[in-house]
């Protein structure tokens, strides 16, 4: 490396946590004690050309990110982590580090073009049922069936990323970071899951921007909240007959495409099934398999579509993907993985064929310069 550069101690913790490596681990890879390795990672002592290649090899980060300044950090407090108390620190460190990298991207990308505008309205201490027909009402889907729950989200503001992070624990989060919403979700979840997780994570956003319930509380807020976003209540009541079976659930699912377990606590909520019977609907839905492989499920997983048009914007002025992957000192596989793994750029049109992005697509990308 240029003399002029500095081992940075504080991108070596970053891509440790990234990884998922504990101390020891990592220091065993390196065949060294702990107490060594603690030294480069607290900035005490300088790893030299040697070990600055092991780490890079084993921790797949390119050498020129340990020379960097400090990624700009995120605090695990201002997170919406769901079941935080089953997560492990790994693996909350390890979607942490993702978000840091997904906030580099978008420093970038806002450096250059200007994305859409925050349409979020702040509803903290609104009740959820409340806060859901509000925010239909002033994004102006009335009750209709909301097709695809990304691009809903990316049209109204928010910044959308995946996770592929191989773990059950981690369904989705998401957080304020100056003023732009970001969200965060597995993409090892089903089609369903994971338009809940739009709907929770969204109802954190209005509902708890910056502050208000924490905990269990907040997490029942934010459920209600997607439930009836939605499963809105005068479509379902339109749709639903009274003490449907399984079998007419399964069939009716599809109309707000989510999960028939989802369908059928919004039933309960709304007093179309009584306890007793919401009750036996969950035990047939358990014992089937239904909770782990949803019947009837969606195939089409959502995307993001946004992203694609935001990389082809860049390639026209001269930044592919592995340059923004370089500027940002990371592999492009890191880019990948919180980019829907979009490896090609195009978008899917709402007859379900591909199209390439044309310039016309990208035109409401603003350039700044």
């Amino acid at each position: 490396m240029n003399s002029e550069q500095v081992f940075n101690p504080g991108r070596l913790e970053f891509a440790r946590k990234r990884r998922g490596y504990k101390i020891t681990e990592l220091s065993k890879k390196l065949n060294i004690t702990t107490r060594t390795y603690s030294l480069f990672e607290n900035g005490h002592s300088e790893p030299n050309d040697f070990f600055i290649n092991e780490i890079s090899s084993i921790l797949k980060f390119p050498v020129k990110f340990f020379f960097m300044e400090d990624i700009p950090p995120v605090a695990v407090e201002t997170v919406s982590f769901r079941s935080l108390s089953r997560m492990s620190a790994s693996v909350r460190d390890m979607a942490v580090c993702a978000s840091q990298v997904a906030l580099e991207f978008y420093s970038f990308v806002e450096s250059k073009f200007e994305l859409p505008n925050v349409k979020l309205p702040d509803l903290r201490g609104v009740d959820p049922e409340a806060a859901a027909e509000y925010v239909r009402n002033e994004w102006m889907i009335g009750e209709k069936s909301i097709r695809n729950f990304i691009h809903l989200l990316e049209a109204m503001g928010c910044r959308v990323f995946s996770l592929n992070e191989n773990t059950n624990d981690l369904d989705a989060y998401s957080f304020w970071m100056d003023n732009k919403p970001f969200v965060f979700l597995n993409s090892k979840k089903s089609v369903e899951h994971s338009r809940f997780d739009c709907a929770h994570e969204l109802g954190h956003l209005v509902l708890h921007k910056h502050g208000g319930p924490r905990g269990k509380e907040a997490e029942t807020e934010a459920n209600r909240f997607a439930s009836s976003f939605l499963m809105p209540e005068g479509s379902v009541r339109a749709i639903v007959d009274r003490y449907p079976t399984l079998p007419r659930l399964i069939s009716l699912k599809r109309n707000w495409l989510v999960s028939v377990s989802a369908l059928s606590r919004r039933l309960k909520d709304l007093s179309l099934l009584t306890d007793w019977q919401y009750r036996s609907l969950m035990i047939e839905i358990s014992k089937r398999g239904f909770l782990k492989r949803e019947p009837d499920p969606i195939e089409h997983r959502e995307t993001s579509q946004l992203l694609p048009m935001i990389f082809n914007a860049l390639k026209e002025y001269g930044f592919s993907k592995r340059i923004i992957a370089d500027k940002l000192g990371v592999h492009a596989i890191d880019i990948d993985a919180l980019m829907f793994n979009l490896t090609v750029l195009n978008i899917v049109e709402g007859n379900g064929s591909n199209k390439n992005i044309s310039k016309r697509n990208t035109n409401h990308l603003r350039q700044i310069k």
